[in-house]
């Protein structure tokens, strides 16, 4: 492939139809037609393995972006990103929570590095289902809420987590392990606790609330409707999800339109239901805590949880000009930004490195310098390059959001 002369190009993303994904959200976005009983979870910007962007250089058929990337790092990242990074160093998603996704934690970079060293020097293979490590990258992440969003997100606080033990009677016997504040001792305990023992806690506690879920009694706001969702959507007939304790240690959240949280190393979490926009490290390392089929190395998993106590977040972004607001987080790779631009309004832009842009709802023309242009419309994307100039012009009211690298300049 040929380096092009345009650093401004359109790309196509990539969907994923992962089980718990929804059926319309993602097709109405995307303008794509929907296949029955196709589900539909994420759509990915970027260049990952498993589902790289393809952008259109010219004439011929579009490339990969991450082969594109690869070719020509210098003139597409930028050379202290290339330097930095060696790629793309984020992932832009756009994700439908129809069912709850597994409970998660993440590596830093500096155990990602060493764990994955090990897998390797024990030879596991990359695909092996028990292998934890698929590469030796941290993973961080921020997701902003595009509608009510429920999630877990970090450990309560002593407080609230000794009152949930006392309030919930199939809990009580967990006020001494945790002692009011050893979330170590008792997160270790739920997680090591031999399956019986799982399913004979658990299924007193499943048999009290499940009813009231499926009588519509039980509020969102309560952790028991999640754990009774949980238990009708992951456990088996053999067996109980031991993820169903986490539900009532982790901080239940609520996030409203416009609301953002960053989850970093060692912080478990879990999506429970709702649509959001998701910026994240370009790595695969998740290990998991339950609420999942998947394989959980509870080992492996403790070695990596922060057992503290989180106070959330909640990020509504700053005003980085009249039109952008941007989330800032401690993460070097990535920053995403949410820009709203009027009917009949332009906005030009000078890029740093390799900058994804999505439109969101409306419809512009973007053209570099004063070339002529391409239109994008509602679930659109294009990519510009380190260097470039581009502008925006908004056909209709648009909203945009854009993934970039902090300090690049």
């Amino acid at each position: 492939m040929e380096l092009s002369k345009d650093r401004v190009l359109p790309i196509t993303g990539k969907v994923q139809h992962y089980a718990w994904g929804g059926y319309y959200y993602l097709p109405k976005l995307l303008n794509i037609q929907v296949k029955k009983g196709e589900t539909y979870a994420e759509f990915w910007l970027g260049t990952h393995e498993r589902g790289s962007a393809e952008v259109k250089t010219g004439p011929e058929q579009p490339v990969s972006l991450k082969a594109y990337i690869e070719k020509y790092p210098g003139q597409t990242l930028g050379e202290k990103a290339a330097k930095t990074f060696g790629r793309l160093p984020y992932l832009l998603k756009v994700l439908d929570v129809k069912d709850m996704l597994s409970i998660q934690v993440h590596p830093s970079k500096e155990d990602a590095q060493i764990a994955f060293d090990a897998e390797n020097e024990r030879g596991i293979d990359l695909a092996s289902p028990k292998r934890n490590f698929k590469d030796n990258n941290h993973k961080p992440e921020l997701m902003l809420a595009l509608s009510e969003f429920w999630l877990l997100h970090g450990f309560k606080s002593p407080r609230a987590l000794q009152g949930v033990l006392r309030e919930i009677p199939e809990l009580h016997f967990l006020v001494p392990i945790f002692g009011g504040d050893n979330y170590k001792k008792l997160y270790r305990h739920v997680m090591e606790m031999p399956q019986p023992q799982v399913d004979r806690h658990l299924k007193t506690l499943l048999d009290r609330i499940i009813p009231h879920y499926q009588n519509g009694k039980l509020n969102k706001d309560k952790e028991d409707f999640w754990a009774a969702r949980a238990a009708l959507t992951y456990s088996q007939e053999d067996h109980i999800d031991r993820g169903i304790f986490s539900i009532y240690f982790f901080n239940l959240l609520h996030l409203q339109p416009g609301q953002a949280v960053f989850q970093d190393a060692g912080l478990p979490h879990a999506y429970l239901e709702g649509q959001n926009v998701e910026i994240m490290s370009n790595s695969d390392n998740v290990l998991r805590g339950g609420l999942t089929p998947k394989y959980v190395d509870v080992p492996e998993l403790l070695k990596h949880v922060k057992f503290e106590a989180t106070i959330p977040d909640i990020i509504t972004g700053k005003p980085a000009d009249a039109e952008t607001l941007a989330y800032p987080t401690p993460a070097p790779d990535f920053e995403l930004s949410r820009m709203q631009i009027a009917k009949g309004q332009s906005k030009t832009l000078v890029s740093h490195s390799a900058e994804i842009f999505l439109i969101f709802s409306g419809s512009a023309e973007v053209a570099e310098n004063e070339r002529i242009g391409f239109k994008r419309n509602k679930g659109e994307a294009w990519v510009t390059f380190d260097g470039a100039t581009s502008t925006i012009m908004a056909l209709e009211d648009t909203i945009i959001y854009q993934a970039s690298i902090p300090g690049m300049y």
